[in-house]
């Protein structure tokens, strides 16, 4: 058996996995999904300090609490993200990353350093005018996701604190040597920025 670990990605929380669950345990795996501070069930902890950090910091408790060893940890979208500072923290857990549609950021760079130029203002502008200055306001919902799981997820998602994709990550131990994989997804939404991290 192995164990899979999820950082999910953003606007997003563990329950988006629910239906990964039991294909995985048919598989004889195991899968963890946990959710970031102020996000998802944990919305209501959510305010202005949650940082980058907090959730790096969010799945590493995981792995230490409930004693997890030999990971796979996977990293969706704005979870590359995270489990690139996972990786750094909690190197003796894991045993690979597999990046899904994610940013893989070096040492130094925020979110917003991986975004385009226009994509980040339009971004930093709806953190101004609809997220009270310090939350970015959802994403749309890929146009081909079934209309029963847009009904169902509309509800549950939240808006993102800004910080998450504002602060730079910092890598103590610098690029993993762990191996990795990356999954790319070739049917993407116009503007896709994930091709250039599938050639890292």
């Amino acid at each position: 058996m192995v164990t899979f670990v999820v950082a999910h990605g953003a606007w997003s929380a563990g329950f988006a996995w629910r239906k990964m669950h039991p294909l995985m345990l048919k598989a004889g795996h195991r899968l963890v999904t946990p959710t970031y501070t102020g996000l998802g069930e944990r919305v209501h902890l959510a305010h202005d300090g949650i940082d980058l950090d907090t959730h790096i910091t969010d799945v590493t408790n995981v792995l230490f609490h409930e004693d997890l060893s030999d990971v796979v940890l996977i990293g969706h979208s704005y979870g590359g993200m995270v489990a690139t500072g996972v990786a750094d923290r909690a190197t003796e857990r894991l045993r690979q990353i597999i990046y899904l549609d994610a940013f893989v950021p070096r040492s130094g760079q925020c979110l917003f350093d991986c975004l385009p130029e226009a994509e980040r203002k339009r971004r930093q502008e709806g953190a101004a005018t609809e997220g009270d200055g310090w939350r970015l306001p959802p994403s749309p919902i890929p146009p081909d996701t079934a209309a029963e799981d847009v009904a169902w997820l509309m509800p549950r998602r939240h808006f993102q604190p800004l910080a998450t994709f504002a602060q730079p990550l910092t890598l103590a131990k610098g690029e993993t040597k762990l191996p990795r994989s990356y999954i790319y997804c070739s049917r993407t939404a116009p503007g896709d920025v994930f091709g250039q991290f599938s050639k890292r």
